[in-house]
C-alpha cells in the first residue's frame, strides 16, 4: 500500500442475478482503488455509481442499526455499513467476492427475499404478551437483575446474518433459526411476559426447535452486534428442562446422557451416550458403522476390550452434579 495515497488496488467479483430475466447467476469483475477508511458499503456504492447503475443492493441508515445492508464477502457474513474494506482485504487478499446472504433466495444481485426470516421471527411472538392497564398511573419498573437476564438479546437488529449463515436452515426449512431463538429467549425471560411457556413449547419441537441446532457457532461469528445467538439457544435448552417443557426424545436424552456419563465415570463415554440416547434405534446406524470399520475408523474388538476408566475424583464430581442439577426428564 502506498504511504502517500493510502489506497489499494483490488478486484471485486460481484454476484449478478435478476430473477425476472436470468436463468442462472453470473459474476462480474470490477477493478478499483480502495482507501483505508472505506467500508464495504462504499464499495457497493462505487460499483453502482462508477461502473453499473443497474447493480442492486439494500442500504438505509449507514449506522449499523437497521440491518438492511447485510451481504457476504468471500463467504463471510458482514454488515456492509459497519465492515471496513481494508480488514477484508487483509483477511482474504486483493480479490473480494460480493454475494447475497442467500443465493437461493436472490431476487436482484445482493437483494434477497427475507420472507422466511420474518415469518419465523413473527411466529415466536417477538413482543411482551401481558394484560396491562391501558392507562397506567406509574411506569413499570424492572430490577437490574432481571434486565441482565436478557444477555443483550435485545440488541438484535434483524439483519439476517446469523439466519443465513446457519447450515441447518440450508437443509431444513422448518428450523426457526438463531435470530428467532434469540428473540424467543429475550421475551421468554421478560418478567412482564405471560407467553414464555408457549415459546418454550414451540422451540422444543423437533425439526423446528433448538434441539436441531448443530452447535457449529456460525451464528456467533456472523452477528455484527455480538448478540451470541448460540448462548440463547443453550439457555432455551435449560429453560425447557427447568419448566417441564422438554419431552423425552433422542435429542433431550442425548443432552441428559452427557450428565449421566460424567456422573457415572467422571469422563465422557461416547458409546454409552449413543446407546442411552437411541436405544434399539442405534441399529439404523449399522451400515455407517460397518463402513467406518472397513475404512479403519473404528476398531470394534479394541472397543469391546477397553474398559471405561473412572476419575480419581469421581466422588467430588458426583457431588457437584447433585448440587447444580436442577431438573431431569420425566
Amino acid at each position: 500500500m502506498s504511504m502517500s495515497t493510502q489506497t489499494k488496488s483490488i478486484t471485486i467479483k460481484a454476484f449478478r442475478f435478476n430473477a425476472e430475466t436470468d436463468y442462472l447467476p453470473a459474476y462480474k469483475t470490477y477493478e478499483m482503488e480502495v482507501g483505508k477508511d472505506e467500508l464495504i458499503l462504499d464499495l457497493l456504492n462505487r460499483i453502482k455509481w462508477e461502473h453499473d447503475g443497474s447493480f442492486s443492493y439494500r442500504r438505509s441508515c449507514r449506522h449499523g442499526i437497521c440491518g438492511a445492508c447485510g451481504i457476504k464477502v468471500n463467504g463471510k457474513p458482514v454488515l456492509s455499513c459497519k465492515q471496513n474494506a481494508q480488514d477484508m482485504i487483509d483477511l482474504f487478499g486483493d480479490e473480494l467476492v460480493f454475494e447475497p446472504q442467500s443465493q437461493k433466495r436472490a431476487i436482484k444481485d445482493m437483494i434477497i427475499d427475507k420472507g422466511d426470516f420474518w415469518e419465523k421471527h413473527a411466529a415466536i411472538k417477538p413482543y411482551v404478551e401481558a394484560d396491562v392497564d391501558p392507562h397506567p398511573e406509574t411506569e413499570t419498573l424492572m430490577p437490574q437483575t432481571k434486565v441482565e437476564q436478557f444477555l443483550d438479546a435485545d440488541y438484535c437488529i434483524q439483519c439476517g446474518g446469523c439466519h443465513y449463515a446457519c447450515p441447518v436452515l440450508e437443509v431444513n426449512d422448518a428450523f426457526f433459526g438463531p435470530a428467532a431463538f434469540a428473540a424467543a429467549y429475550r421475551f421468554a425471560v421478560d418478567p412482564r411476559d405471560t407467553a414464555a411457556k408457549e415459546r418454550l413449547e414451540m422451540t422444543a419441537e423437533l425439526g423446528q426447535g433448538v434441539w436441531d441446532c448443530v452447535k457449529c457457532n456460525e451464528c456467533v461469528e456472523a452477528c455484527p452486534k455480538e448478540v451470541n445467538p448460540f448462548e440463547k439457544i443453550t439457555k432455551l435448552h435449560n429453560m425447557q428442562f427447568e419448566q417441564g417443557v422438554a419431552q423425552r426424545n433422542v435429542a433431550t436424552k442425548h443432552a441428559e446422557g452427557f450428565t449421566r456419563s460424567i456422573k457415572k465415570f467422571g469422563y465422557l463415554d461416547e458409546q454409552d451416550i449413543v446407546l442411552y440416547s437411541e436405544g434399539l434405534g442405534v441399529v439404523k446406524h449399522l451400515s455407517e458403522a460397518l463402513k467406518m470399520v472397513k475404512a479403519g475408523k473404528v476398531h470394534p474388538f479394541d472397543v469391546m476390550k477397553k474398559k471405561m476408566p473412572r476419575s480419581e475424583k469421581l466422588d467430588e464430581i458426583q457431588t457437584i452434579i447433585e448440587k447444580v442439577q436442577t431438573s431431569k426428564l420425566d
